[in-house]
């Protein structure tokens, strides 16, 4: 697909669809809890989808009515075993939590992913959880991964890598595993996996410390299913937001985006390059922090970032860079290590990208340096994505402003994002 410049900015009040670490979340929790839940707003992408097939294939009673998702759940061991291996496409959110969840469970199971899932990591949760008693057969550190469900021992854990999807993990697990566990945390996260724990009747504490996070989790108490309305998805409207603030003649309205402070950093980066975002009716939703969100074109100046706010914005890099190749100085975004080992190696794909499309960036070490121009001509137009969503989108963005790329594997967008297009050429881009 390609991406061309649009000429009279982005405009409108825009609806950003839910958001995806909460929609995975409302699947899995309400699935081990007892009694029904309603979802409002679930995220209807294919990463979602699969976490919700992946469910009913587990036994679990899934509907759909009046658009709304219904979970029929019916305890902490109620799952089944599957007639065949769990699909989770490209999501290593479902991936890592399943994971910690299954491990606990009286029976076997293999579960296994697309060609860009099977590449990623899983020793960062498989490793912890041995620590737990938990087994798995033949594996090679990635998926696919057999399971050896059985009953886990309560532990200590330290978890050194800033990853919600590990710690998640773990917190499933320690749910269904009879005493006292602890999870030492040792970077900031997102707590999506707490919060709504919580909202179900979690035997969970969290206690600051010395920098670190202890969560306390005493298993085994049933959890109590409740209804959920899902927030719209901070990550995804930040493709808007940059969007907005790069095009001359933008202004744009959205409502109730999550700005949870464990994984607002894109809000405080955009504000320190002197963004134009106003945020309003500062809110709670279902225990996340939600606002209306007011974003207009800006003059951005460049900034450094070190390491500390790579934890509250990971996956926000892409489209950051974007803002700050359009900057009036150059940008220094430090501690980007773990952008390599997403759904593609981020961090050499914004390189990349940027490069072809004439902006000077480079990699040192872990850091990315982007000295941005004032005139940009298209080196290469083609557009690398290795069928990473975020990367897609972050340049159907760039090519707003600079002229026409052709965006490699664009249906990747629909692992996060399904209605990216229509939404971002409904407020004037032009992405076909």
């Amino acid at each position: 697909m390609i991406s061309s410049k649009i000429d009279s900015g982005i405009n409108g009040q825009i609806k950003i669809p839910g958001d995806k670490s909460i929609s995975h979340r409302s699947i899995i929790i309400p699935s081990i809890s007892n009694g029904i839940t309603e979802i409002n707003n679930l995220l209807k992408s294919d990463d979602v989808l699969n976490t919700l097939e992946a469910f009913k294939a587990l036994g679990v009673k899934i509907i759909t009515k009046n658009k709304k998702i219904i979970i029929y759940g019916r305890g902490l061991n109620s799952l089944t075993k599957p007639k065949k291996n769990i699909y989770l496409g490209n999501s290593g959110t479902s991936a890592r939590l399943l994971t910690g969840l299954l491990a606990t469970q009286p029976f076997n199971t293999t579960i296994e992913g697309d060609k860009s899932l099977s590449l990623r990591p899983m020793e960062r949760i498989i490793n912890p959880l041995k620590k737990m008693g938990a087994e798995f057969k033949n594996t090679t550190g990635k998926l696919p991964l057999n399971i050896i469900g059985k009953k886990l021992n309560n532990s200590n854990i330290i978890v050194e890598i800033p990853s919600a999807q590990i710690k998640s993990g773990l917190i499933l697990a320690a749910i269904n595993t009879q005493g006292l566990s602890k999870i030492i945390e040792k970077n900031v996260t997102r707590d999506h996996t707490e919060n709504m724990l919580k909202s179900f009747g979690a035997n969970i504490n969290i206690e600051k410390k010395e920098g670190d996070t202890i969560i306390t989790i005493n298993g085994k108490k049933e959890l109590i299913s409740s209804n959920i309305d899902v927030p719209s998805d901070l990550s995804s409207s930040a493709f808007l937001m940059v969007a907005a603030l790069i095009n001359k003649g933008s202004s744009i309205y959205m409502k109730n985006i999550n700005i949870n402070p464990s994984r607002d950093g894109i809000l405080i980066a955009l504000k320190k390059m002197g963004a134009n975002i106003n945020l309003k009716n500062q809110r709670l939703l279902g225990g996340e922090l939600v606002a209306d969100l007011e974003v207009g074109y800006s003059e951005l100046r460049g900034c450094e970032l070190n390491s500390e706010i790579a934890k509250l914005m990971i996956d926000e890099y892409p489209i950051l860079s974007i803002a700050a190749a359009f900057a009036n100085s150059p940008s220094l975004f430090r501690g980007l290590g773990e952008l390599k080992v997403k759904e593609s190696d981020r961090l050499e794909l914004i390189r990349l990208n940027l490069i072809r499309c004439g902006c000077n960036c480079e990699v040192i070490n872990n850091d990315l340096l982007i000295k941005p121009s004032n005139s940009y001509e298209i080196k290469n137009n083609n557009i690398r994505t290795d069928f990473d969503h975020r990367i897609a989108m972050s340049f159907v963005v760039m090519g707003s402003r600079i002229g026409k790329l052709s965006i490699e594997e664009a249906e990747s967008i629909n692992t996060s994002f399904p209605d990216f297009a229509d939404i971002f050429n409904n407020a004037g881009g032009k992405f076909l």
